[in-house]
C-alpha cells in the first residue's frame, strides 16, 4: 500500500494521473487496468440510490461498495469517501477511518474540507491511514452548486486550506470545480499531486464520476464529457430482448436445457 502511495507521489509533473469512481466488481475490473486512482465516491448514492446529494450516505453502505471494488483492484489505488458526518472530531475521524480501512482493505480514505479539519487529517494520517484531501465545491458541505475560487478572497483562502492539507499529511489533493487560473496556482505551490474536476488540464490528474462520463447518470454539467452514450447502447439492446421474448425467439434452443 506505501509503495503505491509513493509511486502516485513520484507522478507528479511526470504525467497526469487518470482517475475514476467505481461502486462496483465489473466496473472496478475495468477501470484497473486504466486508472491510477479508483474512487469509491459518496456519489453512489446519487449515481445508484436516487439520493438528491450526498448528506445522507451511511458508512456501511461506503463499505459495502468498497468491499466490491477493492477486492477486485490489482494495480489501481483504492480511496474510499468518508461520508458526511463521520470525521466531526479526531476521536470520530480515528475511529470510523480505520473501520473503513479494517473492512475493506483499501489505500486511502478521502475527506471534503470544511476551512478547519486540518487536524482531522492529520490525526488519521498520524494512524498510518493515507488520506485524500479535498478542497472547492465540496459536496458534503454545500446545497448547491457554486464554482469555488471566483473572488480574490475566496482564491486566497482555498490556496491556504491546500497548503494546511498538504502540511496535514494528505497525499493528494481534489480540486473540485474552482477557476482554472486558481488550480494552477495550488497545483504549482504544492508537492503533493492535484486531482481536478471541473478545475482544468494545470491539475496533476483529473477525475469524474464514471457513470457521468459513460453517458449514464443524466448529470451533465460543464466540466462532463460524455465519452459514450452508454444509455443508448442500453436501451437498443433492451429493445432487441424485449422484441425476442415477444415474438418468442428467446429463448431459442440454444439457451434452454
Amino acid at each position: 500500500m506505501k509503495q503505491k502511495i509513493i509511486n502516485i507521489l513520484k507522478k507528479k509533473n511526470i504525467r497526469p494521473l487518470v482517475c475514476l469512481t467505481a461502486y462496483s466488481k465489473p466496473i472496478a475490473k475495468i477501470l484497473d487496468n486504466y486508472c491510477d486512482i479508483v474512487l469509491v465516491g459518496d456519489s453512489v448514492v446519487t449515481a445508484m440510490y436516487g439520493m438528491r446529494n450526498t448528506h445522507n450516505v451511511n458508512i456501511d453502505t461506503m463499505i459495502r461498495h468498497g468491499i466490491s471494488v477493492k477486492s477486485n483492484l490489482k494495480k489501481a489505488i483504492c480511496v474510499i469517501d468518508m461520508p458526511h458526518k463521520t470525521y466531526q472530531n479526531t476521536k470520530q475521524a480515528q475511529k470510523n477511518a480505520n473501520l473503513i480501512f479494517k473492512k475493506t482493505k483499501c489505500d486511502a480514505v478521502k475527506i471534503e474540507c470544511n476551512g478547519k479539519n486540518f487536524d482531522i487529517i492529520k490525526s488519521i494520517v498520524d494512524t498510518g491511514i493515507p488520506v485524500m484531501g479535498h478542497i472547492g465545491f465540496t459536496p458534503q458541505y454545500f446545497k448547491k452548486f457554486k464554482i469555488q475560487g471566483v473572488l480574490e478572497k475566496d482564491q486566497i483562502k482555498l490556496i491556504e486550506q491546500s497548503i494546511q492539507i498538504e502540511a496535514a499529511g494528505a497525499f493528494s489533493i481534489v480540486l473540485e470545480c474552482i477557476k482554472s487560473s486558481l488550480a494552477k496556482k495550488i497545483t504549482k505551490k504544492l508537492k503533493i499531486p492535484t486531482i481536478g474536476i471541473g478545475a482544468s488540464n494545470y491539475c496533476d490528474g483529473q477525475i469524474l464520476v464514471t457513470d457521468d462520463m459513460l453517458g449514464l447518470s443524466g448529470f451533465y454539467p460543464l466540466f462532463v464529457r460524455k465519452f459514450v452514450k452508454l444509455d443508448n447502447i442500453i436501451e437498443k439492446g433492451i429493445q432487441k430482448y424485449k422484441k425476442a421474448v415477444l415474438n418468442k425467439s428467446f429463448p431459442s434452443k440454444k439457451n434452454i436445457f
